[in-house]
């Protein structure tokens, strides 16, 4: 059962590294405009968003 649900948080975490880049790259200007040419802080904003990533993938999906 341990290597399911390391397999199933790894997976998790991939797919939400994947999302959290592409979103500071992309999509942070269109979700929050304030945020367009901050560039110091957004490395600190990866692991938020690789655990929230569902919910950062649906606001941005909502904001395009």
């Amino acid at each position: 059962m341990a290597p399911v649900i390391v397999q199933c948080v790894t997976i998790y975490g991939g797919i939400g590294f994947v999302v959290g880049i592409a979103f500071l790259f992309l999509g942070i200007g269109r979700v929050d405009p304030s945020a367009h040419g901050s560039y110091a802080f957004r490395p600190l904003l990866l692991p938020g968003l690789i655990l929230l990533w569902p919910f950062v993938a649906f606001r941005w999906w909502r904001a395009a």
